[in-house]
């Protein structure tokens, strides 16, 4: 049996709690940290054992990175690639998210917009790009419509697989109820669903990332892409890893934006991230 003195006071739940929460945000920063350092290590070794002609070393990408940033190529690079996934993947939520709704709760429209779905989402975007130029142009619609197409179809699927696990005890208990098929949609269907949707949106935003690249090669003077195969066409190799190191850098925070604003607007639905 533990005697606990009147004279030092046990510390609160409250307080242990933020303790505990505390040191594991500590030591979650510390492990990321360990992380990039090794990485970067691991980095320099290779640029040493190869190279700068074929990987370049982490001081040369970061002095090639502030000249490029420098005289403004940089920032109107990820200006420009992020406006196009912004915008061509929006699209892709505003009507996928309506879509898979749909198609999950009549089987009629399901069965109707199946083959369609199942036929296009095997076709990679890389494909329609010259298609994309020839009808639509050099301009923003080319790249903006591709983004879409790659973003829609996930956001779709996942929709239609939450729709289709919600629990058949729930819906026949709202129908006993009296609920009628929007109340149901409402207050059963798409909380059920809402997960699903933040897991297609956020497989729909890396795939954007994969799609940008192929799209401002082709038909960009201005984008991330069209900064990489500048950079080859010149021979830059550290401008290329320039490129690439933002892209993944600019992906990680629009995801972890993507989760954070999920996680706080949509935790009533039970959405965990």
């Amino acid at each position: 049996m533990t005697i606990v003195s009147a004279d030092t006071p046990a510390t609160p739940p409250i307080e242990r709690r933020r303790s505990g929460a505390t040191t594991a945000r500590l030591r979650t920063a510390g492990l990321f940290a360990i992380s990039i350092i090794a990485g970067i290590g691991i980095w320099q070794v290779l640029s040493m054992r190869y190279g700068p002609a074929l990987v370049a070393s982490p001081s040369q990408t970061l002095s090639s990175a502030r000249e490029l940033a420098a005289d403004g190529t940089l920032t109107n690079a990820v200006i420009a690639s992020s406006r196009r996934i912004l915008i061509g993947w929006g699209l892709g939520l505003v009507v996928g998210v309506p879509v898979g709704l749909l198609m999950g709760q009549v089987p009629f429209i399901r069965r109707l917009l199946d083959p369609y779905i199942e036929f296009f989402r095997f076709i990679p975007p890389v494909a329609f790009v010259t298609l994309a130029v020839v009808w639509l142009g050099i301009g923003e619609s080319s790249k903006v419509v591709l983004i879409f197409y790659t973003s829609v179809f996930i956001v779709t699927l996942n929709t239609i697989a939450g729709v289709l696990s919600v629990n058949e005890t729930k819906l026949r208990a709202a129908a006993a109820l009296g609920a009628g098929r929007w109340q149901v949609m409402r207050s059963v269907v798409l909380p059920s669903t809402v997960p699903h949707i933040v897991t297609g949106a956020r497989l729909a935003m890396g795939n954007s990332f994969l799609t940008i690249v192929s799209a401002e090669i082709v038909a960009a003077q201005v984008g991330l892409g069209a900064l990489i195969w500048t950079s080859r066409n010149y021979g830059r190799i550290d401008w290329v890893f320039v490129g690439i190191i933002v892209l993944g850098i600019l992906g990680f925070v629009f995801d972890r934006v993507l989760r954070i604003v999920a996680a706080r607007l949509l935790h009533r639905y039970g959405v965990k991230l």
